[in-house]
C-alpha cells in the first residue's frame, strides 16, 4: 500500500533530535525500574506490602505496553512532533503527582497516568530519528535508540538508591527539569511528520483486552502465594487472563473495518521477528525478575541501605553500558540471533553464580560482583541485537508497527518477570532460600530466552536500513 507522508521541514541538527529523543525515552525507560530500590522505603513510607507495591511497577509496564502501538498509529494521523510532545507533558505532570502521591491507590494512578506519556515518547521516537538521519547515519541512530533504553533501565537503582536518601519523592521530582529541559529544545528542534494515507484508528476493544489479560495474569501470580493457588479469587483471575488473550488474537485476527489491530498478526509470520519478540519478552522477565529480586535481597538479607544497595548495583549498568555498541557491530558481523544467544547465557551463568557462591554474609567482592560483571555484559549484548534481529525481518513500511509490538513484548516481559519473581518468592525474597528461588527462575527465563535466540539466526543491522521515504510508514 503507497502512503503519502506529510513533512514540515526545519533546519534542523540531527545531533540535537537524537539529544532529544534520547533523553526522553532514557526518562520513559527509567521509570520502569527506577522505582525498585525505594520499595523498602515506599513499604515503611505508605505502610503498603511488596504484593502491594508491585503495582506501581506493573501499572505502569502494563499501560506503557498496552499503549505503544496505539500512540504510534494516533501519530501517524495527527503528527509524530505533536504525540511526542504531549508525550513528554503528560509524563512530566504525572511524575510531580506521583511525587505528591499520599497513598498506594493514588501512586499507582499517577503511574498510569505517567506510562500513557511514556508510551507517546516512545511510539514516536524512532520514526522522528529515521526523517531527521540521512540513511548513511540511520544505522548509528538507531543503534543508540535501542541502547538508550536498555541502559536507562539497568541504571535505575543506582539512581534511585542516591534519591531516596533524600526522599523517595525524589524518585520521580528528578524527571522534571529533564522533562521540561527536552520539551522547550524539542520545540525548537524536531521535525513534524505524519501519513496522510493513514486513516484508521486504533482498536480500543483489543487493547483494552490485552489489559485485562496481562493485568489479570500479573494479579494471579502475585496473589496466589498470599491468599493460595486452589483460591476463588486467584483461579478466576488466571482463568479470566487465559480467556481475555484469546479474546485478543480472535480480536486481532478479525478487527473491526476502519481500524487497527492490537497485534499486527501477519508480521508474527516472520519467523526473525516472531522469535525476536518472544526472546526479549522472555529476556526482560528476567531482567526484571534479577533487578527487583537483588533489590530486595540487598537491602534485606544483607542489610544494605538503598544507596549503598544502588551503588553495588552499578557494576552492572555500567558494563551493559560499555558493550552496548560494540556488541551492536559484533552482530553486524556474525549476526544479531548469535549474538543475543551469548549475551542472554552469560546472563543466566550471572544468575547461577549468584545461587552458588551469595551467602547469609556480605561477601560482595567475591559473592556478588562476579554474577553483576556476567549479568552486565549479557546485558548489553542482548538488548540492541535482539532489537535488531526483530526490525531485520520486517519491511520499511512495517518499522513502526514492528519496533512498537517489539517494544511492547519487551514491557510485557518486564511485567510478568515482576509477577512471577514475588509468586516464586513468595514474600521471602529477603532470606537466602528465597533469594535463591529468585535466581533460580532468572537463570531458567535466560536460559529460554537463550534458546529463542539462536533460533532467530543470522539476522543483521543491516537489514533494517529503510529507504528514506518508506522508513516512517506503516504497515497495513
Amino acid at each position: 500500500m503507497t502512503t503519502t507522508e506529510h513533512r514540515t521541514t526545519t533546519a534542523t541538527r540531527p545531533g540535537l533530535v537524537l539529544l532529544v529523543v534520547s533523553a526522553a525515552v532514557f526518562l520513559a525507560s527509567l521509570d520502569l525500574f527506577i522505582v525498585n530500590v525505594a520499595f523498602p522505603e515506599l513499604s515503611r513510607s505508605l505502610d503498603a506490602s511488596t504484593s502491594a507495591l508491585s503495582w506501581v511497577l506493573n501499572g505502569y509496564t502494563i499501560t506503557f505496553a498496552a499503549l505503544l502501538a496505539p500512540a504510534g498509529r494516533i501519530a501517524d494521523r495527527i503528527g509524530r512532533r505533536r504525540v511526542f510532545l504531549a508525550g513528554l507533558v503528560t509524563f512530566s505532570v504525572a511524575s510531580l503527582g506521583c511525587a505528591l502521591a499520599w497513598g498506594v491507590g493514588s501512586l499507582v494512578a499517577f503511574r498510569v497516568v505517567q506510562a500513557v506519556g511514556a508510551a507517546m515518547v516512545t511510539a514516536t521516537s524512532l520514526a522522528l530519528l529515521l526523517h531527521t538521519f540521512p540513511p548513511a547515519r540511520r544505522a548509528q541512530a538507531i543503534a543508540v535508540w535501542s541502547a538508550v533504553g536498555g541502559v536507562a533501565a539497568a541504571l535505575g537503582p543506582p539512581i534511585g538508591g542516591l534519591l531516596v536518601e533524600a526522599s523517595w519523592r525524589w524518585v520521580f521530582l528528578v524527571n522534571l527539569p529533564v522533562g521540561i529541559a527536552a520539551f522547550v529544545v524539542g520545540l525548537r528542534v524536531l521535525p513534524e511528520s505524519r501519513d496522510e494515507g493513514e486513516t484508521r484508528r486504533p482498536d480500543l476493544v483489543g487493547t483494552a483486552l490485552l489489559v485485562a489479560a496481562v493485568g489479570l495474569l500479573a494479579y494471579g501470580l502475585v496473589a496466589g502465594p498470599e491468599r493460595g493457588w486452589d483460591d476463588a479469587v486467584v483461579l478466576g483471575a488466571l482463568v479470566g487472563a487465559l480467556l481475555a488473550g484469546v479474546l485478543v488474537v480472535l480480536r486481532a485476527a478479525r478487527a473491526p473495518v476502519g481500524t487497527v489491530p492490537v497485534l499486527p498478526l501477519p508480521l508474527f509470520r516472520a519467523r526473525a521477528f516472531a522469535l525476536g519478540c518472544l526472546s526479549a519478552a522472555v529476556f526482560m522477565a528476567a531482567f526484571a525478575a534479577m533487578l527487583l529480586g537483588n533489590v530486595l535481597w540487598l537491602t534485606g538479607g544483607w542489610g544494605y541501605s538503598a544507596v549503598t544497595a544502588g551503588f553495588a548495583l552499578v557494576p552492572g549498568p555500567l558494563l551493559a553500558a560499555i558493550t552496548a555498541v560494540p556488541a551492536g557491530r559484533l552482530g553486524a558481523r556474525v549476526g544479531c540471533g548469535i549474538v543475543a544467544t551469548a549475551g542472554t547465557a552469560l546472563f543466566a551463568f550471572g544468575a547461577l553464580w549468584w545461587w552458588a557462591q551469595v551467602g547469609p554474609e556480605p561477601e560482595y567482592l567475591t559473592g556478588f560482583l562476579p554474577g553483576q560483571l556476567l549479568a552486565g555484559i549479557g546485558v548489553g549484548l542482548t538488548l540492541t541485537n535482539l532489537s535488531a534481529a526483530a526490525s531485520s525481518a520486517l519491511p520499511p513500511a512495517a518499522l513502526a508497527t514492528g519496533t512498537a509490538t517489539f517494544g511492547a513484548a519487551r514491557q510485557l516481559g518486564a511485567t510478568l518477570g515482576v509477577a512471577l519473581l514475588l509468586a516464586v518468592v513468595a514474600g521471602d525474597g529477603a532470606s537466602l532460600a528465597g533469594a535463591d528461588r529468585g535466581w533460580l527462575l532468572v537463570a531458567g527465563l535466560s536460559v529460554l530466552a537463550s534458546a529463542l535466540a539462536l533460533a532467530v539466526g543470522r539476522a543483521h543491522h543491516a537489514d533494517l536500513l529503510p529507504t528514506p521515504a518508506a522508513a516512517p510508514a506503516t504497515a497495513p
